[in-house]
């Protein structure tokens, strides 16, 4: 199954007409022709069944034949994640996560983040393209880079942990998690969040948490948590 996704289609929609780049890879790499079945999705929920009625190599058509609903997963989970020093590493995390089944990513800046500038459009394709290729028919939310202290300082309304590497208190994610619910989990920077951060996500009810017995980099914490949340969630 090929999958594609257009955000501008509703339950309502007669006709798509794919990009011109969509519209190659469609006729020439694909090689579909008029009558053939195409899939789209809107990162909503939503999966669009297509039949081709144009094969033009630069502005391919399908009328819609069939729009099914599919329900979004009982359980919400955000990661608020510092961005890498290395983009890739950040990027390979986007991907992973979505495969995985994230709902929402916020990239944060902390005391030691060694980033401060993200490329949203590029990060928004990785979704995107993760999301297709794994067959899902809802796109995670990218929400802005935002400061940790304006992050911490929202009020929370559910479950919220921060995992971080200091030699104080903490309960392993798994004990502390209730699956079924939305949950937020900090991961910090390179260096770690710095004590003070620390200090002000438990004074605003984070939990601290730990991921395991070893030390984890920024993007593998994030996946360990993530794969965490929702194989308990699943199960």
């Amino acid at each position: 199954m090929q999958l594609f996704y257009n955000p501008d289609l509703t339950k309502d929609s007669k006709l798509i007409s794919f990009s011109k780049e969509e519209s190659q890879h469609i006729v020439k790499v694909l090689r579909k022709r008029s009558g053939d079945l195409l899939e789209i999705t809107d990162g909503k929920g939503w999966l669009f069944s297509a039949e081709i009625v144009s094969d033009h190599i630069k502005s391919c058509t399908a009328k819609i034949v069939n729009a099914t609903f599919f329900e979004p997963a009982k359980f919400k989970i955000h990661l608020a994640v510092a961005p890498t020093k290395m983009n890739d590493r950040f990027e390979w995390f986007l991907e992973k996560a979505t495969e995985i089944g994230i709902t929402s990513i916020t990239p944060i800046l902390c005391d030691n983040s060694e980033r401060r500038v993200i490329k949203s459009e590029r990060f928004e394709k990785i979704l995107q393209s993760a999301m297709k290729q794994s067959l899902q028919y809802y796109l995670p939310e990218l929400k802005p880079l935002t400061n940790f202290v304006e992050f911490i300082s929202q009020p929370p309304k559910h479950q919220c942990f921060i995992a971080h590497c200091e030699n104080s208190s903490k309960q392993s994610l798994k004990s502390q998690f209730k699956p079924n619910q939305e949950v937020t989990l900090l991961i910090g920077p390179e260096g770690d969040f710095s004590v003070k951060e620390i200090e002000m996500a438990i004074q605003n009810k984070y939990i601290p948490v730990t991921l395991g017995n070893t030390r984890l980099r920024t993007e593998t914490a994030a996946i360990v948590a993530c794969h965490t949340l929702v194989l308990m969630s699943e199960s």
